[in-house]
């Protein structure tokens, strides 16, 4: 298989899943191995990316590089800098398909759903 067109080679041998590059292959390994080579200098805390210990030392450094253009708000993270913007946009990406009512989290959709 070739990497172009969104085709997906590389597989991983213990749950099947698969990746357009042997790099993400290798890490996505790492849940299966349980290897963490990245440590936290601070706390000591592992991390299997390099990226998660990036975001993680943010806690320690009180470091909030995503910023709200809307209000004087900042985040440690895209994610959380996203799930704040949808308070501004009114944004609800999570439709319930029993009812009418909508979510911003997938969670709080999940939860919802648990009461039906």
């Amino acid at each position: 298989q070739k990497e172009h067109g969104g085709e997906k080679p590389f597989g991983c041998a213990d749950c099947g899943k698969r990746f357009s590059q042997k790099r993400n292959l290798l890490i996505h390994q790492r849940v299966h191995t349980g290897e963490k080579p990245f440590a936290c200098g601070h706390c000591g805390r592992r991390f299997r990316q390099k990226c998660h210990l990036v975001r993680h030392k943010r806690v320690h450094t009180g470091e909030r590089p995503f910023l709200c253009a809307r209000c004087p708000k900042a985040f440690m993270d895209k994610l959380g800098l996203t799930l704040h913007q949808r308070l501004h946009t009114g944004e609800r990406p999570f439709p319930c398909d029993r009812c009418p009512k909508a979510f911003r989290r997938k969670q709080t959709l999940t939860v919802h759903q648990r009461l039906h």
